[in-house]
């Protein structure tokens, strides 16, 4: 009955930060890929502030500020200037071919002898 209140507890990626292109969630170990999306107006060009509803990316304001034209697009910025992190929206994708599950196993060498790093021989002179 109350299976629509009850939340899917899926990770939302929070301490992968908007400062890296990806990188490996550490809470969740999937791979992350943080992409940078932006809203211009069809009609004069000008950058409209931008958000996500329902998975869809779109602008604020039904209407351009700028020239009142409805139509917009959306460009995908490959790296993010200071000046459009005002407008722009940052959307963390799960890059699934990368985040496969998978076993690491490491193998100890036979001989535990300890390795000689540098090949210097320190003797000493008396005179």
């Amino acid at each position: 009955m109350f299976t629509f209140f009850k939340r899917k507890k899926e990770c939302t990626h929070p301490k992968v930060t908007p400062d890296k292109d990806a990188c490996y969630c550490p809470d969740c170990g999937k791979y992350v890929e943080n992409h940078w999306y932006l809203t211009r107006c069809s009609c004069c060009n000008i950058k409209r502030k931008t958000t996500v509803k329902f998975g869809q990316i779109i602008p604020e304001t039904k209407y351009c500020p700028n020239c009142g034209a409805e139509q917009f697009y959306v460009e995908a910025v490959k790296n993010i200037n200071f000046i459009d992190i005002n407008f722009a929206v940052l959307i963390k994708e799960i890059n699934e071919s990368r985040s496969q599950n998978r076993t690491q196993s490491w193998l100890e060498q036979n001989n535990n002898e300890p390795l000689k790093l540098i090949g210097i021989n320190f003797q000493t002179t008396t005179n």
